[in-house]
């Protein structure tokens, strides 16, 4: 909807620099040009390379932000966490260079519930990159960890970046190598 648009920033924005991850400050009436807009968040390419601009600020876009999920429970131990769900949340998860979901893209490796009698169920995720040297990486572990700690029943997650086994084309889903043009 909002991919390949040119916009003015309405105002200074914090934008993380890709694919170093290096946080950086896009001025007021920079014009940047949305080349994905998925999972809430838009990869913008600027005079100063591409950046990734977070939902919070997508009003600096003239967007309106996504709407928050409503009614998380957060850590309520009494609610058993959805593991669907868990997964649901983690497919709204992209790199921002590239238009599949971390899920689909096959860089999530392990995904473990924990069941705890208070502060909610402990969510502990494994999951890789593309390349170990991208930058972004602690960016979409962050990401990926912040959503998953709005599933309702969900206390405490941890997102750990491992290499092993390393990530390669054949642990693209059936899904994520049609959106590529790989099959």
């Amino acid at each position: 909807m909002h991919e390949n648009t040119e916009k003015k920033l309405l105002r200074d924005c914090a934008a993380t620099r890709i694919p170093s991850g290096e946080t950086i400050t896009l001025a007021k009436d920079t014009n940047v040009y949305i080349t994905q807009a998925l999972g809430g968040s838009y990869t913008v390419a600027t005079d100063q390379g591409l950046a990734r601009i977070a939902d919070e600020d997508a009003d600096a876009l003239g967007i309106e932000p996504a709407a928050k999920a409503e009614g998380a429970a957060g850590g309520d131990s009494s609610i058993a966490v959805d593991e669907k769900a868990v997964w649901d949340q983690l497919r709204t998860c992209y790199d921002p260079e590239i238009p599949v979901n971390i899920v689909d893209l096959g860089l999530v490796y392990d995904c473990v519930i924990t069941p705890r009698e208070a502060d909610g169920s402990r969510v502990d995720i494994k999951m890789t990159l593309t390349a170990p040297g991208c930058g972004m990486g602690p960016v979409i572990a962050s990401e990926a960890k912040s959503k998953v700690m709005g599933v309702p029943g969900v206390g405490d997650a941890e997102v750990e970046l491992v290499w092993d086994p390393p990530w390669n084309q054949a642990m693209i889903s059936e899904a994520g190598k049609m959106k590529l043009g790989l099959v």
